[in-house]
């Protein structure tokens, strides 16, 4: 199916937003209220190759490894569990730093989160979260598990009251392998106090396989993305909690599980020229949000369906709106066209959607490669992506300018010398004082703190 702009204006009453980059990607760009634009070129210059053969960086910045897949957790627990991916960073007193970090773990798991009683949701779930306490200077001085029993914890995002969403990314359920209870949940994790996280599954915001969310502060509504790996393809939602301004408490009572509709649009990867906007988009009440017959994206939303989307991934709140990732679409998968990446942005006042940014095609640093997956904020303005593509794996950076730049590169090759391969980046964040920036590879499972000139 082949649709022009025209069309889509025509068929949807979508008014046009000029030429890319205009619009709501003035506040995707603003970063901090303290962040000053950056100097004449994007970037901080070429990546300096490791001699560790770990993690490539421009010249002045440097890394630490806070943690690596198999050692001993810090708490004496176990073994640091495998697959890192979502994390997001927490202010802790006396300037330290809480990490909340994912761990994607399936069955086939070589390290599982050890299952700590208290916060153990199913026994034969070999996924949860893990907490890390970074002093002032860099150093570790709490890891320990946050919550287990969970599966395939992919990506989340935090709350405005400072706590975790993680998200399974499966839809298994009791019976299944080794698990005893239904999966696809989100489950909320306090980073600070781990009696303060119940293994419970908010059950309100729905059964599928979560990808990650994002929070609106000032009422509290949720915003989740689904990456549904096989047609068709995931929705993107928005839960209403049943007391309007959110809090923990709002999460676990009822609330209104919802799925966006752009009329006449059943497939986003239509959508080609960024700043296409669509107004006054719908939001149709799924049936069931359970799913306990039938997987969200199978139900009947009645008249004129429901709007898809392929590879549905970031997820995040900035100025008014709320972010979202298409991390790729391929028709050769069922999507009805083929693109290497969008950002969309949705802005609840206006009822308006409009896509941001296309992504590639391209290789390595001259355009954003493979598939942007998650992505943040950088205080010093501008975006920061991780990809999880093809080839050798890049966090880039894109400036206020629009530039596209190389900020690390993946230097350990988990593949053959005839078929390298190297582990995708994840849960790229900043500390609350913006001086480092948290990322991790997801194999071999590694978390990484990036400190240097992030002002120049």
């Amino acid at each position: 199916m082949s649709v022009t702009r025209r069309q889509l204006l025509a068929r949807s009453g979508a008014v046009g937003a000029g030429i890319a980059f205009t619009g709501a990607v003035e506040q995707l760009f603003a970063g901090s209220a303290a962040a000053a634009p950056t100097g004449r070129h994007a970037g901080y210059g070429p990546l300096v190759p490791d001699p560790e053969g770990l993690l490539d960086l421009p010249r002045g910045f440097r890394y630490t490894v806070l943690s690596r897949e198999g050692e001993p957790l810090r708490s004496g627990e176990g073994a640091v569990p495998s697959h890192c991916d979502g994390m997001s960073a927490f202010p802790g007193r006396g300037r330290t730093t809480w990490l909340v970090r994912n761990h994607e773990n399936r069955p086939d798991a070589a390290h599982r989160v050890p299952p700590v009683a208290g916060v153990t949701y199913d026994p034969g779930g070999l996924g949860g979260c893990t907490a890390l306490e970074i002093d002032p200077a860099g150093r570790v001085r709490t890891e320990r598990v946050a919550i287990a029993g969970t599966a395939v914890n992919c990506a989340g995002g935090p709350t405005p009251w400072r706590t975790w969403l993680t998200c399974e990314e499966t839809e298994d359920r009791a019976g299944t392998g080794n698990y005893t209870k239904d999966h696809g949940f989100i489950f909320e994790v306090d980073p600070y106090r781990r009696d303060r996280t119940v293994p419970e599954p908010l059950t309100a915001m729905g059964r599928f396989q979560h990808e990650a969310v994002a929070v609106d502060p000032r009422d509290g509504t949720v915003y989740e993305t689904e990456d549904a790996f096989e047609k068709p393809f995931g929705l993107f939602y928005r839960f209403l909690p049943e007391r309007p301004r959110g809090g923990s408490g709002s999460l676990r009572a009822s609330g209104r599980l919802e799925a966006l509709c752009v009329p006449d649009v059943p497939d986003l990867s239509v959508v080609q020229e960024p700043g296409t906007v669509f107004g006054h988009v719908e939001w149709k009440r799924v049936p069931d949000p359970l799913a306990k017959e039938t997987g969200i994206r199978f139900q009947d939303f009645g008249p004129g369906g429901i709007t898809h989307a392929q590879k549905l991934e970031g997820c995040y709140w900035g100025g008014d709106r709320v972010y979202f990732v298409s991390s790729f679409a391929k028709t050769a998968d069922g999507s009805r066209a083929d693109h290497f990446g969008q950002v969309w942005s949705y802005e609840p006042h206006h009822r308006r959607l409009t896509l941001v940014i296309v992504f590639g095609p391209g290789t390595d640093v001259q355009k954003p490669g493979d598939s942007p997956d998650n992505i943040c904020l950088a205080p010093q303005g501008g975006l920061m992506v991780c990809e999880d593509g093809n080839g050798a794996q890049y966090v880039f950076g894109v400036s206020r300018r629009r530039e596209v730049y190389a900020m690390a590169r993946n230097g350990q090759n988990i593949g053959t010398e005839d078929e390298p391969a190297w582990g995708e980046f994840a849960g790229v964040t900043f500390s609350p004082d913006e001086r480092t920036m948290f990322v991790n590879v997801y194999e071999p499972g590694t978390t990484f703190a990036v400190t240097g000139p992030w002002g120049g």
